[in-house]
C-alpha cells in the first residue's frame, strides 16, 4: 500500500507549508540536549525550506551531539547554536520541532517568547504545551516529528532527495529504537521504505549514529549498570548515572542514550527509570515502560511528559531525594494498573 495522507492532513500540511516565503529568515530549533529526531527533523526540513528560497538556520539551546554531525556536513554554516540567541533576534519566523513547549528550549525560551514574530511547531508528543502563537502539525500518532516533516514534503510536492531522506531516516529510526518500539506501525515503515528508496543507506547511517562511540560510552554504561535495583514485586527497575562520571569519563549526556533499555528489558519490570544529577540541586529522570504502563501519565504529574512508554521529567532536590520521591510514587502507580496517575 502506497503512502498517503487523509484529506484532513492535506489540508493541514498545505496550510502549515503557505506561511512559509521566499527570502524570509527562519530559525529551527529544538529541545535542551537534542537527539535523532529533533536534529534529523531539522536537518530534514532544512533542506526542504532552503529548496524553497527560505534562509535557515538551527538555532538549537544545546549543541549537537557529535555522532549527528554528519547530518548536517553538506548544510555548512546553518548550525547558528553558539549565536542562537543573535539568530532569533532577527528571524522572520521561528519553527520548535519534537516539542511543544518553551520550558524545553532552556536559555532560549524567553528569547523565542518575546520576539514577536509567528512560532509554528511541528510535533508528535502528547499535549501541546505552551508556545507563542503560530501555525501547527501535531500528530501524537506520528512515531517521530520526521515522520510529519515527510508528511509536509509529500503533501506540498516537495521533492524528497537522498540530503532530506538521510535527515529524516534518522529522525525516525532514533525514536522507534531501530523499528523495535510500539510506536513501529505499518505507516512508519511505509516512510521508512520511501526514504531508503532515495538511496540512503542504512548501514552507514547505523555506523554514525551507533557505532562511532568514545572509549568513555561503554565504560559509562559499565558504571550505570553496576547501580541496577530491580524490585520484582513492583515490576520497577532502575540506574543511576555515578555523580561527577559524565564528567570523569570525557563524554556527554548524549552517551547515556540506551542505558534505561538494560533495566527495562528484565523479565517482568513494567517501569524502568534512569536517575542523573544535571546540576546541583537538579536530577533528571528517564522513563521506560512494558506493555500498558503510560509513564507520560506518571511523569505529568511531576511536570514531566512524553510519550506513553517513553518519557521524563525533572525535579529539584539531591539524587537520594529525587529518588525516594519518585520511586514511592512509582510504586503507587504500578500498585494500580499502571494507567493513571
Amino acid at each position: 500500500m502506497p503512502f498517503v495522507l487523509s484529506p484532513d492532513r492535506l489540508e493541514a500540511a498545505r496550510a502549515f507549508a503557505a506561511t512559509f516565503q521566499p527570502g524570509q529568515r527562519v530559525c529551527l530549533t529544538t529541545h535542551v540536549n537534542p537527539d535523532g529526531d529533533g536534529l534529523g527533523s531539522e536537518a530534514g526540513l532544512a533542506h526542504l525550506l532552503k529548496a524553497r528560497g527560505v534562509d535557515v538556520v538551527v538555532t538549537n539551546p544545546t549543541a549537537t551531539p557529535p555522532r549527528f554531525d554528519f547530518l548536517f556536513e553538506d548544510l555548512p554554516g546553518l548550525d547558528k547554536t553558539r549565536e542562537a540567541v543573535k539568530e532569533l533576534r532577527r528571524a522572520d519566523r521561528i519553527v520548535v520541532l519534537d516539542i511543544a513547549d518553551l520550558g524545553r528550549l532552556g536559555m532560549l525560551g524567553e528569547t523565542v517568547r518575546s520576539r514577536g514574530v509567528p512560532v509554528a511547531c511541528i510535533d508528535h508528543h502528547v499535549g501541546t504545551g505552551v508556545l507563542p502563537e503560530g501555525p501547527r502539525y501535531l500528530d501524537s500518532d506520528a512515531a517521530a516529528t520526521g515522520e510529519l516533516v515527510f508528511e509536509l514534503a509529500v503533501a506540498n510536492g516537495w521533492p524528497v532527495d537522498q540530503a532530506v531522506a538521510r535527515g529524516l531516516y534518522v529522525a525516525i529510526l532514533t525514536d522507534t529504537g531501530g523499528f523495535r518500539f510500539s510506536n513501529t506501525r505499518p505507516r512508519t515503515l511505509r516512510v521508512a521504505a520511501e526514504l531508503l528508496e532515495t538511496g540512503v543507506d542504512p548501514e552507514e547511517i547505523y555506523l554514525e549514529v551507533y557505532a562511532r562511540a568514545p572509549e568513555g560510552r561503554p565504560r559509562l554504561f559499565a558504571e550505570a549498570l553496576q547501580t541496577l535495583v530491580v524490585e520484582p514485586d513492583h515490576g520497577l527497575a532502575w540506574v543511576t548515572v555515578p555523580p561527577g562520571a559524565i564528567e570523569r569519563l570525557g563524554v556527554s549526556s548524549d552517551d547515556l542514550d540506551g542505558v534505561v533499555e538494560f533495566p527495562r528489558s528484565i523479565e517482568g519490570v513494567r517501569m524502568a527509570l534512569l536517575f542523573r544529577e544535571v546540576s546541583q540541586g537538579r536530577v533528571k529522570v528517564s522513563l521506560r515502560s512494558i506493555g500498558p504502563v503510560d509513564v507520560a501519565a506518571f511523569a505529568k504529574q511531576f511536570g514531566g511528559g512524553g510519550h506513553t512508554k517513553a518519557a521524563g521529567l525533572a525535579l529539584a532536590g539531591s539524587l537520594g531525594e529525587v529518588q525516594a520521591t519518585v520511586l514511592a510514587a512509582a510504586r503507587d502507580y504500578l500498585g494500580g494498573d499502571g494507567r493513571n496517575p
